[in-house]
């Protein structure tokens, strides 16, 4: 084959303009092919329109004189005349015949007429070119540079040397790349490199129909970055099946960074749906530091955080209620608002037990399901089962509507069957239904609610009275005394009608039904001066208890009016202390209450009980919970509340004090309770916040000045510098009196802390004083590898009186794949306040310490 090109393109003799594009005409050539010619100013080709015409067929030619312009060119020879610098893309030509408006570079050599058959064309300079797909496609067009391209760009194209094929979603690059237009097919070799959306792949030699995406690569090693966390790995072979569908066949799977090689997933094949973001894994085994440890015929995985049906994790470990254990739970996403978790439970002392979790959402309604039986327990010899419903539903116009239901077999079920203490120190079991309404200030509702009590024999209790209960709550404006400090009366409506029934006997004797009728209007006015605020409050408090005619008690009537004021003030000031600058505030309180003595003693309780003495309680009208018993009070409390705030809004520092002092001695009681035998009450004390970014102190402090001794401390300190680092300890004391002759005095603390490398420390211990008595402890390590974490737990609670649950965890978690073994996670949380998976968190080094 004759040479093109009579001289190197930089001596043409004029027949193209001299131009030198710059960054920008690049990238309006590369975006913008059809146009750049106007928008670069370029003169047009002066090249005879003939010779843009598709090559004729192969013929030989006499030899013309040097100087004598071609008649006949070949598109790629345009496209070789008319190359930019390296580096650059340049669109150049299109499919079948070339329209008269593509840019041409300058100082490009005259072509002249060639005397052999059209051949590939040796291009010696950087070359770029623009391919567009085969007509019959709907591929993105193709830009190609190489160090030199050649060959026919309507049937083939061929790039040699630092060779790179682009096209929307992709980018391809290799020591040589050849494009069979016609078949729409590139063969790669030599360092290949494929793109395809951030999914990297390398190998040796790839081949590749790129409308359809189907075609292989040899001995691929990939990088999946689509995902969280990524994966990478390698195969023997990985095959492209079509729009983000790819299978690797004999592949090593791992989602750890380059470098980290501590486990793999073996699989003989690996299939990858980007489209429903599924993998799976056939004949695959998990080997970890070289060791097979799981094997399985087929396993799926989400490649992303949505969800998809499939086995997840099983679940290995051992408790000593039950022995050893081994779960496999099916997850079924049944649709994108409903799904399932099945899970079969084998524990070697008691059988196989099938636990059920059902959960769905809809605009207007949503709940949960669960269901748990246990056809056969090998211990007891019976049957044994738990289920729950929880259901809400929005019905529209301000109503609401709530089911939660609850029944176990057996009082024993979760102390014998769970392992944690949040479950088997359930005692009552709610059944509740619920109708509400809430609109234009008003709140109604009608419920029924009743509870099955699970009963320690060493310490049995009542079990509460069923409940049919209707609420109507509600406050309106009345508007009459507005002022620039508020906007008038206020009238507010408490009212309850309530039926209780008890079906039970208690030390032989049966425990009286009623009906309770209660009405509690009353009006306020509140004042809320800038400086302060004023609520005096006015009202009427009814209530009427008919008996059930077994209970031979006669019905009866409580009236009584109360009156109450509530004020405070607010001063504030700018302090700096330890070089920092905060804004100190000042809420003195004063609450008064007035409401005369009337006799409950012949009122039986059924749903009262004592308020407790904190803060909030001290400053309320009544001394009890519920409605049965309503206290006399001509009595004051004194507080006074002091904050140092930072410029952000964050509370440093929070102190209050608070007292109550009784202008008269109040007489209403509890069965079998006495009344003050002074005119003040306990002196509260309240010292807490957030001290520093780490350190969060609360507690509080009564202080009995009477007899001068504490009547109940509270003490809590957290400390959180870093994720994977928080310190936890409580106390809490309160003696013993005639009023609760059983004290308390525990201690509760727990930890996770770093303690060498990448080992952590895990612990928690609640332990009671008075009963030298180990409540609650767990222990345990966990190792981070950064794309692995391995954890051990031993945890122990008592579940009654005199028994306890102790269960062993072992999990080795394989970051964003699975877990093996047991799952202490929900009880790390539950007992280690501010814990968090380290192996979520790698680099340590990008929590900075706060102190």
């Amino acid at each position: 084959m004759k040479k093109i090109f009579r001289e190197p393109p930089s001596r043409a003799n004029g027949r193209f303009h001299d131009f030198r594009p710059t960054p920008l005409a690049f990238a309006l050539i590369w975006l913008f092919p059809a146009t750049a010619q106007a928008a670069l100013n370029l003169p047009p080709f002066q090249i005879d329109p003939a010779l843009l015409q598709p090559a004729p067929a192969p013929r030989r030619a006499a030899p013309a004189p040097a100087a004598a312009p071609a008649t006949e060119l070949h598109p790629a020879a345009i496209a070789a005349a008319s190359m930019p610098q390296q580096g650059s893309f340049l669109p150049v030509a299109a499919a079948g015949p070339a329209e008269p408006d593509i840019p041409a570079a300058a100082n490009s050599a005259e072509p002249v007429e060639s005397a052999e058959p059209a051949e590939p064309l040796p291009l010696k300079s950087s070359k770029a070119l623009t391919v567009s797909p085969p007509p019959d496609t709907k591929s993105t067009p193709i830009f190609i540079r190489a160090q030199r391209i050649q060959g026919h760009q309507d049937v083939e194209t061929e790039a040699i040397g630092d060779a790179e094929l682009r096209q929307w979603g992709q980018v391809v690059t290799a020591d040589h790349l050849r494009y069979n237009k016609p078949d729409d097919e590139l063969h790669a070799q030599g360092d290949v490199r494929i793109d395809q959306n951030g999914d990297i792949v390398e190998g040796p030699e790839l081949k590749l129909k790129l409308e359809k995406n189907e075609g292989f690569m040899r001995q691929p090693v990939f990088q999946l970055n689509q995902q969280v966390p990524p994966g990478r790995g390698d195969a023997k072979m990985l095959l492209f099946e079509g729009e983000n569908k790819y299978r690797l066949e004999d592949v090593r799977y791992n989602t750890c960074p380059a470098g980290s090689d501590d486990w793999f997933i073996h699989a003989n094949q690996l299939e990858i749906d980007r489209t429903t973001q599924v993998g799976t894994a056939r004949n695959a085994y998990v080997d970890f530091m070289g060791v097979p440890i799981l094997y399985t015929p087929w396993m799926n995985f989400s490649l992303n955080s949505e969800r998809k049906s499939g086995f997840l994790s099983p679940s290995y470990g051992s408790t000593g209620n039950s022995g050893a254990e081994l779960t496999l739970p099916y997850y079924w996403n049944i649709a994108p608002n409903m799904d399932a978790t099945i899970t079969p439970r084998l524990m070697t002392k008691r059988g196989v037990q099938l636990k059920n979790e059902f959960r769905y959402l809809e605009p207007t309604y949503s709940g949960m399901a669960n269901l748990e039986v246990l056809p056969n327990d090998r211990l007891t010899g019976e049957r044994r089962d738990f289920m729950s419903l929880r259901h809400q539903h929005n019905l529209g116009g301000g109503w609401t509507g709530v089911l939660t239901l609850e029944k176990a077999s057996d009082d024993n079920y979760f102390r014998d069957l769970s392992t944690q203490i949040s479950v088997t120190s359930q005692v009552n079991l709610l059944r509740d239904g619920l109708l509400s309404y809430a609109g234009a200030g008003w709140n109604f509702s009608a419920r029924s609610q009743s509870f099955q009590t699970l009963q320690d024999p060493l310490a049995p209790i009542i079990t509460p009275y069923r409940r049919t209960q209707f609420l109507l709550n509600g406050s309106r404006p009345l508007g009459l005394g507005a002022s620039r400090y508020g906007s008038g009366l206020d009238l507010i409506l408490n009212s309850e009608l309530v039926d209780f029934t008890h079906s039970e006997l208690v030390d032989g004797t049966a425990r009286p039904n009623a009906t309770r009728l209660t009405l509690y209007p009353s009006i306020s006015l509140p004042l809320n001066p800038v400086y302060g605020y004023i609520v005096p409050k006015l009202g009427l408090h009814a209530t009427r208890y008919a008996f059930d005619p077994a209970a031979a008690l006669p019905d009866v009537t409580r009236t009584l009016p109360i009156f109450s004021v509530d004020g405070g003030l607010y001063f504030d000031r700018n302090v700096s202390l330890f070089g920092s600058s905060y804004q100190q505030t000042l809420e003195p309180r004063v609450y008064y209450v007035r409401a005369p003595f009337r006799d409950q003693s012949r009122i039986p309780l059924f749903d009262s009980g004592d308020f407790g003495f904190g803060i909030p309680q001290i400053f309320t009208e009544n001394r009890f919970i519920g409605g049965d018993r309503i206290s006399d009070a001509n009595q004051v409390t004194l507080g006074v509340t002091s904050r140092f705030l930072e410029e952000s809004g964050i509370e440093r520092l929070r102190g209050t004090v608070a007292q109550r002092y009784y202008l008269s001695i109040p007489q209403v009681t509890l069965p079998g309770g006495t009344p003050p035998d002074r005119k003040f009450s306990d002196i509260l004390v309240s010292l807490g916040g957030k001290m520093t970014r780490a350190l969060s102190l609360d507690s509080l402090w009564q202080y009995d000045p009477d007899l001068a001794k504490t009547s109940n401390l509270a003490l809590t300190g957290r400390y959180l510098p870093a994720p994977g680092k928080a310190f936890n300890v409580g106390y809490r004391y309160t003696p013993a009196t005639p009023a609760t002759p059983v004290g308390l005095k525990q201690i509760d603390t727990s930890a996770q802390w770093p303690l060498t490398g990448r080992w952590s420390g895990l612990a928690r211990w609640n332990y009671s004083i008075l009963d030298n008595r180990n409540l609650e402890s767990l222990a345990g390590l966990e190792y981070n590898a950064g794309c692995w974490a391995f954890r051990a737990v031993v945890h122990s609670f008592a579940t009654a009186t005199s028994e306890r649950s102790n269960s062993i965890f072992f999990q080795l978690e394989l970051n964003g794949v699975s877990s093996i073994g047991s799952n202490p996670l929900e009880v790390l949380s539950r007992n280690i306040y501010g814990y968090t998976k380290t192996n979520e968190n790698p680099n340590e080094n990008t929590f900075p310490e706060t102190r």
